[in-house]
């Protein structure tokens, strides 16, 4: 009970900075989303009976956002999905500004929702679906998985060499698209001429990937679009290790206090940054936040640091020259 007075007190000092954080995430080109179960105890027990649909279902739903190059990482717990969120978090996005790109898996929880975007889905997904077979069908699955290995080879090597957007899209248009044109060849072989069987687990693997493949190529068609949702993965970590050490939240109020710290701490990760200087910072300035928090982000809160600190000495210096000549001046 302490150590959650000591958070709460925290958390209401530092929500100024985290209500920019979600809106600098809502002007992001690429959002990635995604959610995993999570318990709230008083809500577990009246949601069905609240719940105009009967929902009985606990998220908590990670969504990271690439905004002008950074990685910024928000959660949300309660009993909407992750596309409910992302809904939500997208409407204090800016209306002259396009449409985003909205990687995720197929499921159709996450894109659920009143809102527009460019969804990719994530070929990581597909990819499972065949290492998962690849002792039953090691023929076919060696060949499936040598073209998502090609791709990815081509993506590391534009990472690798800070290509732009543009001139990956133009890079995976020459070097990804001819193997992924020749893997759809193969899969409409296999199935079109019944050379594996519709129902199988190798059938159903190359169906999910027929279904969704344009979805799975957006990366040969948009600039910026990604491969996978990894990203996005490993963000939802955090909320899964919580689950497992805490094992449930008590109330919504404490979900909301768990989500804040969460989405400070993994984008200020994200920055490389350390967290523990990053609160001591938000803490102890936490006056002059609130009305700028836009300056105190976990990518420049140190220049504003700065600032701050250099005022503070402006003025120390100031002082100590009054009293050199007024003596009796309180401290």
């Amino acid at each position: 009970s302490t150590q959650w007075e000591i958070v709460e007190k925290a958390a209401d000092l530092i929500t100024p900075a985290h209500k920019e954080l979600i809106r600098q995430a809502a002007q992001g080109e690429v959002i990635h989303n995604d959610d995993t179960v999570m318990k709230i105890l008083n809500l577990a027990s009246t949601l069905a009976l609240e719940d105009s649909k009967g929902r009985q279902g606990i998220y908590s739903s990670g969504i990271v956002s690439i905004a002008e190059g950074r990685r910024i990482a928000v959660f949300f717990t309660g009993n909407q999905h992750a596309g409910e969120n992302l809904e939500d978090l997208l409407k204090q996005r800016q209306e002259d500004l396009p449409l985003p790109i909205q990687m995720c898996d197929a499921l159709s929880h996450n894109t659920k929702g009143e809102f527009e975007t460019i969804v990719a889905n994530c070929i990581a997904h597909a990819r499972r679906k065949f290492v998962d077979i690849k002792v039953a069908f090691p023929d076919e699955t060696l060949h499936v998985l040598e073209v998502f290995k090609e791709v990815y080879h081509n993506d590391a090597f534009a990472r690798e060499n800070n290509l732009t957007a543009e001139e990956r899209l133009n890079f995976h248009q020459e070097k990804s698209e001819p193997a992924m044109a020749g893997l759809a060849v193969w899969m409409a072989k296999k199935i079109d001429e019944r050379l594996v069987e519709p129902n199988s687990v190798l059938g159903e693997a190359i169906r999910y990937v027929q279904k969704h493949w344009s979805k799975l190529t957006l990366f040969l068609r948009e600039a910026g679009a990604p491969l996978d949702n990894n990203i996005c993965e490993r963000a939802l970590k955090k909320a899964i290790l919580h689950r497992k050490n805490a094992l449930f939240y008590r109330t919504q109020n404490g979900a909301r206090v768990g989500d804040l710290f969460m989405s400070l701490i993994h984008t200020v990760e994200l920055c490389e940054e350390d967290p523990f200087e990053y609160f001591n910072a938000l803490q102890k300035n936490h006056q002059v936040m609130a009305k700028k928090p836009g300056a105190w982000m976990p990518w420049n809160f140190r220049e504003a640091l700065a600032a701050v600190e250099g005022d503070e000495e402006s003025f120390e210096s100031e002082v100590n020259s009054l009293r050199s000549y007024m003596p009796y001046l309180p401290t």
